[in-house]
């Protein structure tokens, strides 16, 4: 059996927690919980040898041993307990004998809820995300940049190794993330992924309680919780129920043998993602969609089994609670049982009913996206009680609607009838919108390496309905190699490294483009930080003419109108067809030149250039 290994700063969390008489026990997860949770279930999984042969024994005021499941593997055990809604904060034994004599036997704990986490708020549509690859954002401290006893050391010359990143260097730069106006912060993941290659981005889980060494510690992510909410930034946690790594502990000794699906043969996916909703699918399809495996580095897991899925769910709230996060973001999310995350989302929203996640359905028809979010009228009447979307068809006629040739209205008319879907979704406000993320290419690449059209693109996200999200590198007009390989679409952010040539933290070496796109960034988001109108104003939009795009975001205290020129010339743009929404306004200053605009006939929009009007 392969022995655990754990970093040294989670083994003083997890000591001060559980105290094991008997080395045989080699897991205990969750390895602490709270007392005052408002779902009085917690169910442990007990790994040891040949541990479901002894009987379990526990005595602490509030805490009742409910029943104890023994599964096919002889070495685990799933004990399920009740909590009072009384019970104390404290540590108690939970013994396990064998004809009478204790053979095993550790310390649990029961700690106590900080003031005020179960009104914990989300993320939501005042935000704007930034969206960080640990390993590839800034190396705050070398020393961890290999780690003994870890599979895969630093190779920061190859495209797909691990550079360094860590969490440390993201603490040192969130006065950075602060001042340029972003007010919330997404990580890809950042649990234990020892893997033998390609371990870098932390989509592959060898440990769901703890943080990878490489990254830093499970304190060192609390540290950055805590520091981020003092300066006003919000944490998001990328999670996946999908798949777990071929290296987790696990994958040695399984609880069960349908823990995996196709297990012990690799069937990888065919990702048709739309048999969650076709009505005339195939039994094959479907199982080959939600059951087969990504590769084979990844296996697949089974949630409709309990057991796993009830741990995936008690994992989720441990570090919603222990972190103190204000969102998930659920990788993969269609590729999985579809009732089984429409369990976890009403016990997560159950236990913190103001929090926010977000699952990524990558496809472009709005129709299957829709189908995800809570409140949709299915007709196979399943309301997976997701609050939020990846808005990916938004951002797919994003890119096509800049850089595509439509007529007259220049490819911008894709943008107009993209959101004339929204009467598909019952919160199209609380959708996920971005120019790019990590798994595409770059928006910089995408537009063509055009700055006129990259800010015509970042100006109508950040002004548009839903809530932005801009990876890391976007506001310094990053790019990448043409292959578009992951490995060169997430490179390093300059400065995060001290032998860096440039630094963007502070402009060192930076281009004057890409100087001028940060800065248009920061203007940008700052403002918006500060207009409730662009947060959760109404919109009004008119349909492209002209090559022009021209709507509005208003509430009762302000009008915004946003016109976006795609045309290589000036254009007079006619106001009378904007008149039930101008109304009596007379004035309108640009909030991007600062420049003040007449609002009588006509008003005349430079070529290729954005305009956001602040109407008085």
């Amino acid at each position: 059996m392969k022995l655990k290994i754990f970093s040294s700063a989670f083994l003083i969390i997890s000591i001060a927690a559980i105290t094991y008489v008997n080395a045989q026990i080699n897991h205990v997860e969750p390895p602490f919980w709270w007392a005052g949770m408002k779902n009085p279930s917690l169910q442990l999984m007990v790994h040891g040898e040949n541990i479901s042969a002894t009987k379990v024994v526990l005595d602490y005021e509030g805490v009742e041993l409910k029943s104890v499941n023994s599964v096919e593997n002889p070495n685990f055990l799933f004990i399920d307990l009740q909590l009072s809604p009384g019970v104390n904060p404290g540590k108690f034994d939970i013994s396990f004998k064998k004809d009478g004599k204790t053979t095993e036997s550790f310390t649990y704990e029961l700690k106590k809820r900080q003031p005020g986490s179960a009104q914990r708020e989300g993320f939501k549509n005042s935000d704007v995300m930034y969206l960080i690859m640990p390993d590839r954002f800034a190396n705050g401290d070398s020393s961890n940049d290999s780690m003994d006893g870890m599979k895969e050391g630093f190779n920061r010359k190859d495209p797909l190794g691990r550079h360094g990143g860590d969490i440390k260097g993201i603490i040192d730069h969130l006065d950075y993330i602060a001042d340029m106006g972003f007010t919330t912060i997404w990580l890809n993941p950042v649990l234990e992924n020892d893997q033998t290659r390609t371990s870098y981005h932390g989509y592959a889980t060898t440990d769901f309680y703890n943080v990878d060494g490489r990254f830093g510690s499970n304190e060192d992510y609390r540290q950055l919780g805590r520091i981020a909410e003092e300066k006003g930034i919000k944490l998001v946690m990328d999670m996946i129920f999908n798949y777990c790594g071929s290296e987790h502990w696990w994958m040695d000794d399984m609880p069960t043998s349908d823990w995996i699906n196709f297990y012990p043969d690799y069937v990888r996916t065919n990702h048709r993602r739309t048999v969650n909703q076709d009505p005339h699918v195939s039994k094959i399809d479907l199982k080959r969609m939600t059951e087969g495996w990504f590769v084979p580095t990844m296996p697949d897991l089974n949630l409709r089994n309990p057991f796993p899925a009830n741990y995936l769910i008690q994992n989720s709230i441990w570090w919603i609670e222990y972190i103190g996060l204000n969102g998930i973001r659920m990788d993969t999310y269609p590729y999985t049982d579809k009732y089984a995350m429409a369990e976890w989302n009403r016990r997560v929203l159950e236990e913190y009913p103001d929090f926010n996640i977000v699952g990524e359905e990558w496809s472009l028809n709005p129709a299957i996206v829709s189908y995800w979010q809570k409140g949709q009228k299915n007709s196979d009447e399943y309301d997976g009680n997701l609050p939020s979307v990846m808005d990916f068809p938004l951002q797919n006629a994003l890119s096509r609607g800049l850089t595509e040739k439509e007529g007259g209205n220049n490819g911008l008319v894709k943008l107009y009838e993209a959101l004339a879907n929204d009467f598909l979704y019952p919160d199209p406000y609380n959708l996920v919108i971005f120019p790019d993320n990590h798994d595409m290419s770059r928006f910089y690449m995408q537009v063509g390496m055009d700055v006129d059209l990259f800010k015509l693109g970042i100006v109508y996200i950040l002004t548009t309905r839903g809530i932005p999200q801009i990876f890391y590198g976007t506001e310094i007009l990053m790019t990448h190699k043409e292959s578009n390989s992951h490995g060169h679409i997430r490179k390093d952010f300059p400065g995060g490294w001290e032998d860096d040539k440039v630094n963007a933290f502070t402009g060192k070496g930076l281009l004057k483009k890409e100087i001028e796109v940060q800065n248009f960034f920061k203007k940008l988001l700052n403002w918006r930080k500060e207009n409730p109108v662009i947060h959760t104003g109404k919109l009004t939009h008119f349909a492209p003419e002209n090559g022009v795009y021209v709507f509005f975001r208003y509430n009762n205290d302000k009008k915004v109108m946003i016109v976006l020129n795609k045309n290589k010339e000036d254009h007079h743009l006619k106001l009378n067809r904007f008149n039930e929404m101008i109304g009596g306004c007379s004035k309108g200053k640009d909030v991007i030149s600062e420049k003040q605009f007449d609002l009588k006939d006509e008003i005349i929009i430079p070529a290729l250039t954005p305009l956001i009007l602040e109407l008085h």
